[in-house]
């Protein structure tokens, strides 16, 4: 199962838009009322707020943390879910199978537990292979984890460390209905995709369309005798 499930979340990280920008895309209201807008000197678009532009993908990915080449695909705001997802069940993988192998190799003390040279060395490249997976998913769990408490991704954080300027980041943690959607918490463990509250909120940009169909529905909601309509944005369509 944990084979299943960490195969299909790499399936799906690869092939998920990681929140590219597209070139209709505008600031949202609330950006428009702060001066601090920057566009990208390479798609000559709208550079959303801790987005960047990707040289290998040749697109800026809101919320950017990297380029995975294991993935061949960006790590962004629409698939960090699948790529946490990822690492938490090939770790989980990794775990067992040392746990699995360490038992039957060291404390099988039967008379079947008897290895030829052929098993040993199997053995041994298994070890090898799953504390290799082991250390590699560690780290990058720990590096996910340490972007979601501090809001800072992996690029961001280089440059601030080469620039010594940590001290100084202004960024939020990122919630985890922003991560994982406002789905049900049964669905966070699987690759679904996730359903967000805002979705301009959290990719950082939106469309002449959406913000169009904001005023409408807000005007309407206005003019409304009962009160106001509930208004968010589950898709990006």
């Amino acid at each position: 199962i944990l084979v299943v499930l960490a195969l299909a979340c790499h399936v799906k990280t690869s092939f998920t838009d990681p929140g590219s920008v597209p070139a209709a895309a505008v600031p949202t209201e609330e950006q428009r009322k702060t001066d601090r807008l920057s566009m990208c000197s390479q798609c000559q678009t709208f550079k959303p707020p801790l987005s960047h532009h990707c040289r290998i993908c040749n697109r800026c990915i809101s919320r950017m943390d990297h380029h995975c080449p294991w993935m061949n695909n960006c790590v962004g705001a629409a698939n960090l879910k699948h790529f946490f997802l990822f690492l938490i069940y090939t770790w989980s993988c990794s775990v067992y199978c040392l746990l699995l192998l360490g038992w039957n190799y060291f404390f099988c003390a039967s008379e079947d537990c008897e290895f030829n040279l052929v098993l040993t060395q199997l053995v041994r490249i298994m070890t090898f292979l799953c504390v290799g997976a082991f250390l590699f998913t560690s780290s990058m769990i720990m590096n996910v984890i340490y972007g979601i408490l501090t809001g800072i991704g992996t690029i961001d954080r280089l440059k601030k460390k080469a620039t010594n300027t940590m001290s100084e980041s202004e960024e939020e943690p990122i919630p985890l209905t922003d991560i994982f959607g406002i789905g049900p918490w049964y669905t966070w463990p699987f690759p679904v995709d996730p359903l967000f509250d805002d979705f301009d909120r959290v990719m950082g940009f939106s469309t002449p369309q959406r913000l169009l169909r904001e005023q409408i529905l807000r005007e309407q909601g206005m003019s409304n005798s009962g009160g106001g309509v509930a208004i968010g944005n589950y898709s990006p369509v």
